[in-house]
């Protein structure tokens, strides 16, 4: 295929890469200079898709994808299919699809996880919304990018499934850091709360695959002075774009507003920006009931 690709930062440059790598002719474009294996690099994001059968897109929020948008869809032929990786509220994710889909194009909102690492190595996982046709377009580029790709529904669905997931992962993450705080306090051995959580009721992905204290379970950021897998920056947009999306559904999500305040707390006002959002044990480790 011949895909224009929008933002090839730290996802979407091994994103274009990969896809350049199985054998499509991509073309990008990025706001900063960049320069990417097998990618040609346009002067402008027009230029990109001009032609196009595909084009992908990897943007930081939702104003910066709507205005492209505005600049890329008249420029991208007809019968040309949209697919914005990028991770923005439901809102934006929909009005674009209906841009696209009143000028004759399909469109897929298809946010990602699996991180950075998850996109130089394609084992990244789709959350896809979107017409039946519109994902069977953009499949098989989904399985050159990534390991999974999952159909979430309508326009919009893609985006819903995202914050979701994202929402219960902050929640998670600051029940388990609370925990190992409490456990130091009561002279409870971190590897035994380990031992029994990660084989009880307790389980959870924050303990299991991505254990916040250092040296215990699978190797995680913990174990690397908390260096970003999923910054906690990352982590504070996303449970934003939460209680913005259960505002506008009219949706009560008291513990999701509660992590998105301690989320902010911790990178607008803490130590936490630029760390792992599982940095945030140190941080109870350092606290005590009244704050």
């Amino acid at each position: 295929m011949n895909i224009g690709f929008i933002g090839l930062g730290n996802m979407g440059g091994p994103m274009a890469a990969n896809l350049a790598k199985a054998g499509h002719n991509v073309t990008g474009f990025d706001t900063a200079k960049v320069s990417i294996n097998g990618v040609d690099i346009a002067e402008s994001a027009t230029a990109a898709v001009e032609g196009a059968d595909v084009v992908i897109t990897m943007l930081p929020n939702g104003d910066i994808l709507r205005s492209v948008a505005d600049q890329i869809i008249p420029a991208m032929r007809h019968g040309a299919t949209l697919v914005d990786c990028s991770t923005v509220d439901v809102d934006s994710a929909r009005a674009v699809a209906a841009q696209a889909e009143e000028a004759g194009m399909l469109a897929v909102d298809a946010p990602v996880s699996g991180g950075v690492g998850g996109a130089t190595n394609g084992t990244l996982t789709f959350m896809a919304g979107g017409s039946d046709a519109a994902f069977a377009r953009a499949e098989p580029l989904f399985d050159i990018m990534g390991q999974k790709a999952v159909h979430c529904g309508a326009a919009g669905a893609g985006q819903s499934a995202k914050i979701c997931n994202n929402m219960i992962l902050g929640v998670t993450m600051i029940a388990t850091c609370e925990a190992f705080a409490l456990a130091d306090k009561l002279g409870l051995d971190r590897q035994k709360m380990f031992d029994v959580v990660s084989t009880s009721s307790g389980y959870s992905w924050s303990m299991n695959a991505y254990c916040p204290a250092p040296g215990i379970g699978p190797e995680s950021p913990a174990d690397n002075d908390y260096k970003p897998g999923f910054a906690a920056d990352l982590m504070l947009k996303d449970l934003r774009l939460s209680q913005q999306a259960a505002e506008s559904a009219d949706a009560d999500t008291p513990m999701g507003q509660l992590a998105q305040a301690l989320y902010a707390r911790f990178v607008e006002e803490e130590d936490g920006t630029g760390r792992d959002f599982s940095a945030m044990l140190p941080r109870f480790e350092k606290r005590n009931r009244e704050g």
